[in-house]
């Protein structure tokens, strides 16, 4: 079933509804949006047990995209999803998704748990080094017409891409719906804040039971960063998915997030 949040600018937020129980909405990462592959596996696996919300983050989909934009903004669109599902619920957020959930989280008494995939803060060593005002030259780019520009430079400068392989993307009718959102990449920069650089300060606030997972063949530096967010998050739980990556199979993290949403 379909619905629509207002958030609190009055800007239009879109989600699909699942299942019955308690509520449980679910945070998309860049490119993505609600019926995405991830977490419409998700969302099957968790509905027989939960009441799942899959919705579009601002700029996408079926939502609206007021201007200015700000990361607070999505914080508030987050809340107003949660309202919707009846003032509280459990959060899963992947990715960059997943740092937009911890920024929710941090002082919020609607979000009761949260679970996390691979939030890509740096936390050390090998990290891919950006800019300080990354998100400020993609919206440039993106307002001078260059959209992708600006999602070559995020696939290869933000998600490791080889730039051959981001070349031969270019040819492939995908291309043009990642140039569709390619303004919100700068989106996900300002969630994450200058430089990605781990927001220690942040996620001591987050009090919510809290699940942080990995994959196992994830890079390094990934793996560095979800032992950091949990180490900073009081009470945190830190699980590794043997045989996955950044690019997580659904049927994978629904036994890991079954387990942590039931328990008491």
């Amino acid at each position: 079933m379909s619905g629509k949040a207002i958030s609190a600018d009055g800007t239009v937020i879109a989600y699909d509804r699942y299942g019955s129980g308690p509520a449980v909405v679910l945070v998309h990462g860049a490119f993505t949006g609600r019926g995405h592959p991830l977490t419409a596996g998700v969302a099957a696996g968790l509905a027989p047990w939960f009441t799942v919300y899959d919705y579009d983050r601002r700029g996408r989909g079926g939502s609206g995209d007021t201007l200015p934009y700000a990361a607070e903004r999505e914080v508030e669109d987050l809340a107003a999803v949660i309202e919707s599902a009846g003032g509280a619920a459990m959060v899963f957020g992947g990715s960059s998704g997943a740092a937009l959930a911890l920024l929710a989280a941090a002082g919020s008494s609607a979000i009761t748990k949260l679970a996390v995939w691979e939030p890509p803060y740096h936390a050390g060593g090998g990290a891919p080094g950006l800019p300080f005002d990354f998100a400020e030259q993609l919206s440039s780019l993106v307002a001078a017409g260059r959209r992708g520009e600006a999602v070559e430079r995020f696939m290869v400068e933000a998600a490791e891409a080889p730039p051959e392989a981001v070349a031969a993307m270019r040819a492939h009718p995908s291309w043009a719906e990642m140039e569709a959102v390619a303004h919100t990449l700068a989106y996900e920069a300002y969630v994450l804040g200058p430089g990605n650089a781990l927001p220690a300060g942040l996620l001591a606030a987050v009090t919510q039971p809290t699940l942080v997972l990995n994959g196992a063949d994830s890079p390094g530096w990934m793996d560095r960063a979800g032992e950091a967010a949990a180490a900073a998050v009081p009470g945190a739980v830190r699980r590794v998915l043997e045989d996955q990556a950044h690019n997580v199979a659904p049927e994978a993290l629904v036994p890991e997030l079954l387990e942590f949403f039931v328990a008491a």
